[in-house]
């Protein structure tokens, strides 16, 4: 059996990420960037297809793991009958090497280790060669090249690098696992100890920035940090998840690949660094952002690689069972070439929120702008497949209409506060008309709600950002009724799903888990309908779904109690954020907020 995914931490460079498992194994590694085919694990828990196990040879009584205090750098520390040990994971953060570093240090008594390093490329398909020199292993196929430095004894066994040593107190013995283009000359040794000593000081350094100063400081900290862990530093994109073909359901067909950055995280994303004070993130989120989206109107995508590539083309690698044999596994994400229409009001939402927050202006940015909308003007009456990528035929979404309506709002804001030029009339009335629609088409008068889509019985949680973009103001009746049937409808367990599974919504097998971050906007929703009391509990509930170093997956399976789908999920961590601001500021100033049409999180100075 797999580890569970909630018994995984994350370390990462900025570059690269890894899962660390409670039992001191890496069973997913992917370098030198987040959509490489260099990574020595396939898929978590498939043992054979790549994994770097350190941990004692002998029976473990107790397990105890942290991340030290404002950094990335785990500790874990395993109980033996014969004493403790402690393994130090971490990707140093370095402008040019790649690497994981371990360092196993004993604490009391003596404690026998073993390590297994299992190597395999692409996906688990590729054995490399395997030579020493020096005090240097060397593994490489084709591109790629990854290097063990440790002056611990190692052998080959069974096409597989093993090594069994023992610690006691005061012990430390260090293992570095390097990547580097094999066509390239190997870099210079680094000193582990120097290498650890300056990654946590840049990452307390970075954490230390925060100027957030509200409730629940430390999960917000804890969520930043995954968060600027999941960038990809030389171009600010901000991946979803580092992983791909985590199920949403145990052994179900729902498996995609996440290592994408999606335009529709984009206002969550700005929200949660200016809320904190990082500026300088936000920025580069935002030049990242112009520079996807650049290009012909109508070729806007969903999704786009980290450095804004745009084919990402789906295939199944058909040689990995999956994890616990949820499969197919995909790599890459034919949602890309989806039509959706709510990444044009996420992309005009997030440029208006940079320029209300006050970020450096970017000239090209508005000519941008009003190219996206003079296409959207002749298209937003289309069906699309909808925020949640649904594969299945086009519909008229009702978020993706709001959304829509928020685009042509926004500029309508952008030429009012900041004197833009553009049809300010002409826009006004398309954006009365989209809102006018929307109220008449999508909302159900007979049920009191809105519903997923046009004429349609469902219900859909993406209707809770309603108020949240100023729709319509929270107070309304209609939004009140839209809630309470969401309460009933689509809450198990007292958290959220996303849709109806039925065949007739998506054409894929039913079933899912609950969503975490629709499951944070109905804590959203109950404040700002003044249920204030309500909404903080279920915060309270979601940031004990945490794992014990604060990490937060997709979805969550209430039934099995175990987390599901891609891990750590950075739209999870987003919504945490600006949920644990909107709990930390008065209660008009939200309701305020979002009834002036602005996200409520994001409207006052940080407590």
């Amino acid at each position: 059996m797999p580890l569970p995914i909630e018994h995984y931490a994350l370390i990462g460079d900025c570059h690269a990420a890894a899962l660390v498992g409670r039992d001191g194994s890496i069973d997913w590694l992917c370098l030198p960037r987040f959509d490489s085919g260099a990574c020595f694990a396939a898929l978590l828990g498939l043992p054979g297809h790549g994994r770097w196990l350190i941990a004692p040879a002998a029976e473990v009584r107790d397990i105890r793991r942290r991340y030290r205090d404002g950094t990335l750098v785990l500790e874990t520390d395993f109980e033996t009958a014969d004493g403790t040990a402690r393994i130090i994971d971490c990707m140093p953060l370095s402008d040019g090497n790649r690497m994981v570093l371990r360092i196993v240090e004993g604490l009391r008594g003596r404690v026998a280790m073993r390590m297994e390093l299992i190597i395999r490329f692409d996906y688990g398909s590729i054995v490399p060669w395997v030579r020493r020199l020096d005090d240097t292993l060397q593994a490489t196929a084709g591109p790629d090249t990854l290097e063990l430095r440790t002056t611990v004894a190692v052998r080959g066994e069974n096409m597989k690098t093993v090594a069994e040593f023992s610690v006691t107190g005061g012990d430390r013995k260090a293992f570095v696992l390097e990547y580097r283009p094999s066509h390239e000359a190997a870099t210079r040794p680094v000193d582990p100890e120097r290498a650890l000593a300056a990654t946590e000081t840049a990452w307390r350094e970075w954490s230390g920035r925060s100027t957030y100063r509200g409730r629940w400081r430390g999960a917000v900290e804890r969520s930043l940090i995954t968060l600027k862990a999941l960038t990809y530093g030389p171009t600010g994109g901000i991946v979803a998840a580092p992983t791909t073909s985590l199920p949403e359901q145990p052994g179900g067909t729902r498996n995609w690949d996440y290592r994408y950055c999606w335009l529709r995280d984009a206002t969550f994303t700005l929200n949660a660094l200016l809320l904190a004070g990082y500026h300088e993130e936000a920025v580069a989120w935002r030049e990242w952002l112009l520079r996807a989206a650049a290009g012909k109107p109508e070729d806007l995508q969903t999704l786009y690689g980290v450095m804004g590539e745009r084919r990402l083309d789906e295939y199944v690698v058909g040689w990995l069972p999956g994890y616990d044999g949820a499969s197919p596994v995909r790599i890459g994400n034919a949602a890309s070439k989806q039509f959706q229409l709510d990444v044009y009001g996420e992309v005009m939402d997030t440029l208006h929120l940079a320029r209300a927050a006050g970020l450096p202006p970017e000239p090209a940015s508005w000519s941008i702008q009003v190219a996206l909308l003079g296409f959207l003007e002749s298209c937003w009456e289309q069906p699309d497949e909808g925020i949640w990528e649904i594969r299945g035929p086009r519909r008229h979404f009702t978020h993706s209409k709001v959304m829509a309506w928020v685009a042509f709002d926004r500029a309508v804001k952008d030429m009012e506060a900041f004197g833009r030029e553009g049809p300010l009339e002409r826009w006004r009335k398309v954006r009365d008309g989209i809102h006018a629609q929307v109220c008449a088409a999508g909302y159900d008068a007979r049920r009191n709600t809105f519903v997923q889509s046009y004429g349609s019985p469902h219900l859909d949680a993406s209707l809770l950002l309603i108020p949240q973009v100023g729709f319509l103001p929270p107070t309304d009746p209609r939004v009140l009724g839209t809630v309470a049937a969401i309460e009933r409808g689509l809450v198990v367990d007292g958290l959220v799903r996303r849709y109806s599974t039925a065949a007739d919504v998506d054409g894929l097998p039913p079933g899912e888990g609950t969503f975490l971050p629709c499951s944070f906007w109905l804590a959203d929703s109950l404040v700002l309908t003044g249920r204030r009391a309500e909404g903080e509990a279920l915060f309270e509930r979601l940031l004990a779904l945490g794992n014990d170093v604060g990490l937060l997956s997709e979805e969550y399976d209430a039934r099995g109690r175990r987390m599901l789908g891609n891990f750590p999920q950075a739209l999870t961590h987003m919504a945490l954020v600006n949920s644990a601001r909107l709990l930390s500021i008065p209660e008009r100033h939200a309701t305020r907020a979002s009834e002036k049409g602005e996200r409520p999180a994001a409207a006052t100075q940080s407590p």
